[in-house]
């Protein structure tokens, strides 16, 4: 299963049935799960662990080090989970010592050519990246997020779950779960009606959760005034708690 002109290091920890295509380069410190396939020109460095049932496709570079001046060659780390589909030319980034050393993707997602997963960065499941999608250092993007192409997210920016972003967006402030952004700058747009519904979310829950899209953006409250009213329908809707909890949290405040 390995190309006879791959080089991987011998101390590089390869389960038995993992495929590694031409000309690969695989690192000392890099573990790889069960059934993950490598591609031709492939490169994973650094203190990298990759679960199982990944596709990595051709020209890729995971586990380099961080676009970071300030990084001095510490034993970071990238960890990428289960089931993930990583196309051509995809750069995901080592952390850094500087918030808790760790880049961390998570499992079942769907990452387009040309993405980049700076340092630090935490990335949820069941997204979708489009081409050329870009994290900048410290971003979280939250399960069931869909970037478009060409997005680009502002350091320590945090995207919500089940969001979902327009093509070239350009985000530099957070963006609430459930609903959608587009633009440069970027604006709000409603909910992800559809995303919702493919989830299972009933009638009554996608309804509660456009209502609370206009408590916070059409109905004139303050930010602080739009958070109670909303904080008041969780008993009627739990699923708005989740919005409740990212609201509380927003330190860069919120895409309005």
């Amino acid at each position: 299963m390995i190309h006879p002109t791959a080089i991987i290091h011998p101390g590089a920890r390869l389960a038995d049935d993992v495929e590694v295509g031409p000309y690969s380069i695989i690192g000392e410190h890099v573990e790889i799960g069960a059934g993950t396939k490598v591609g031709p020109h492939v490169v994973i460095h650094g203190h990298t662990r990759i679960g199982k049932n990944n596709h990595i496709f051709q020209f890729c570079s995971l586990g380099e080090i961080p676009q970071d001046k300030k990084y001095a060659g510490e034993p970071t780390r990238l960890e990428i989970g289960d089931n993930n589909t990583i196309r051509e030319f995809c750069t995901f980034n080592l952390g850094t010592i500087q918030d808790g050393g760790l880049t961390r993707v998570g499992s079942d997602n769907w990452i387009m050519a040309y993405v980049h997963i700076a340092h630090d960065c935490h990335v949820g499941n069941h997204t979708i990246m489009a081409n050329g999608a870009t994290l900048a250092g410290h971003v979280q993007v939250q399960d069931w997020v869909i970037l478009g192409g060409l997005s680009g997210v502002h350091q320590f920016v945090r995207v919500g779950a089940h969001s979902m972003t327009g093509f070239q967006s350009r985000i530099t402030q957070d963006v609430p779960p459930y609903f959608t952004v587009a633009g440069n700058p970027v604006e709000a747009h409603g909910i992800n009606a559809e995303g919702l519904k493919r989830r299972g979310y009933s009638a009554a829950a996608i309804s509660a959760i456009k209502a609370a899209y206009k408590t916070l953006y059409k109905s004139g409250l303050s930010f602080a005034d739009a958070q109670l009213a909303i904080k008041s329908e969780t008993a009627n809707c739990p699923e708005l708690q989740l919005l409740v909890d990212f609201l509380a949290a927003s330190e860069r405040g919120i895409v309005r």
